[in-house]
């Protein structure tokens, strides 16, 4: 009950100039565009301040209302461009996305779309 209270997962799937976000928790979900776009020809972030942005944006909508809002776990998702694997330069542009979006801890997934249970999963193994 109490590890209840405290638990906050997000699972963040990221496309060109746009977050979708689907906090597990609660089971809200958003979908938000860029205003101004991240994604250039070789890199799904390639602007990080277009990026980061847009992320605080997404994680403001689907956080929890309340008082105290307990920093979420991450598990973000890359949609797109990650034929051959990403770089370590890519892995850590997601990751400082997501620490700077106020996350506590962050895992990356390349592969098939999770479930809301796989989510779940793969964050207690963060």
């Amino acid at each position: 009950m109490f590890r209840e209270f405290f638990s906050n997962t997000i699972y963040l799937k990221v496309h060109p100039n746009k977050f979708e976000l689907k906090n597990i928790t609660t089971g809200k979900f958003t979908s938000v565009m860029a205003t101004e776009p991240f994604t250039t020809k070789r890199l799904l972030v390639g602007h990080f301040s277009n990026a980061d942005k847009t992320l605080k944006e997404g994680i403001v909508k689907i956080s929890k209302k309340k008082t105290f809002n307990p920093r979420p776990i991450v598990i973000i998702h890359p949609m797109n461009m990650v034929e051959g694997g990403l770089s370590q330069i890519e892995e850590r542009v997601l990751l400082e996305l997501a620490h700077g979006a106020g996350a506590r801890k962050v895992k990356l997934w390349v592969g098939h779309e999770l479930t809301d249970q796989e989510v779940v999963d793969y964050a207690k193994s963060v």
